[in-house]
């Protein structure tokens, strides 16, 4: 067997699967969005094997984004998991050929219930099909399997459909980047999309600064005690005038031969870059890239002069918003 050719007609396969998809999406999908946007309970997910499978992912995207939603094995509600149903409840059952026992052995309990139920199969004249307040076809012409036996272009094609229910379901109910975040705190984009600049900074005596009239033997002091690589400088009414870095020392040294008796408004860069306090992290990141600096100073808000502290690199690092 020649492996890539395989690996690519395989892709060709499923990917024409979707593409055939694309063309059978009607008011069935519409329909199916409807129900679901106006389900007042949760969205549950039911299927046996690899649809089981299919319909975990498909329930976690809907659940990230916006729609609750569990999955509930068939089998399992058979024995005495069905009492995990509401109402007011929407069923997504998945059947490739619409005659899963599982599932059919289920509907009684469904119709019973009176839960709205919409149903993935790949056969529109099978019993799960017609059981279905909306039936989504998700018929491939072929399996990638070279016997046409294990579930591949038809799973492949009912994720897709799934994500595209979750997707519109989304645009529906105007979810948004933020609304994303709040669902994931713990990830990378929670983090960038939810901490912001106050929630980093360093105040108080973590801030370090110093005033125009500092000899540069207590900035350095400063510098080196509060261990950010820098200090600000203020002016008498405590607004911020400049900074002095690690950059400026080095530079200060080739320029000075008594360093340590001049004083930090001969030494320090006027006009340091800052950022509010409410300003999203990612932004400060954005800000010190653009400026290629590992520091900046907060203000409470544009306008202000007094710092309320400072942020570093360094603490975007260890948030995790870099």
């Amino acid at each position: 067997m020649d492996i890539v050719k395989e690996a690519k007609r395989v892709l060709r396969v499923e990917a024409q699967s979707i593409l055939d998809l694309v063309e059978r999406v009607d008011e069935d999908f519409s329909r199916a969005v409807e129900l679901l946007y106006h389900c007042k309970g949760k969205v549950v997910l039911m299927g046996m094997g690899k649809s089981g499978l299919i319909g975990r992912k498909i329930s976690s995207t809907f659940a990230s984004t916006g729609t609750p939603s569990f999955f509930l094995h068939p089998a399992e509600g058979l024995n005495g998991d069905f009492g995990m149903l509401a109402k007011e409840d929407v069923i997504i059952a998945i059947s490739n050929s619409g005659e899963t026992r599982e599932l059919l052995e289920a509907l009684p309990l469904i119709k019973r219930y009176g839960n709205r139920l919409i149903t993935f199969t790949g056969n529109t004249s099978s019993t799960l099909a017609k059981a279905g307040d909306v039936n989504l076809n998700v018929h491939v012409k072929e399996e990638a399997c070279p016997f046409g036996l294990a579930p591949t272009a038809s799973t492949t094609v009912t994720l897709a459909l799934g994500d595209a229910l979750a997707i519109a379901l989304m645009g529906k109910r105007d979810f948004k980047k933020e609304d994303f975040a709040i669902l994931h705190p713990g990830g990378a984009l929670g983090k960038r999309l939810l901490l912001k600049v106050e929630d980093l900074m360093h105040v108080g005596k973590a801030f370090p600064v110093v005033s125009e009239k500092t000899l540069m033997k207590d900035a350095i002091f400063e510098i080196t005690s509060k261990r950010l690589g820098v200090t600000g400088v203020c002016n008498a009414d405590g607004h911020l005038v400049g900074v002095i870095t690690d950059g400026d020392l080095r530079r200060a040294l080739e320029k000075f031969s008594d360093l340590f008796n001049r004083e930090a408004s001969e030494v320090m860069t006027k006009n340091p870059k800052w950022i509010e306090k409410d300003a999203l992290a990612a932004k400060a990141v954005q800000k010190m890239e653009e400026h290629s600096i590992t520091s900046l100073f907060v203000f409470e808000k544009t306008g202000d002069k007094v710092p309320a502290g400072i942020i570093h690199l360094h603490d975007l690092l260890k948030a995790g918003v870099v």
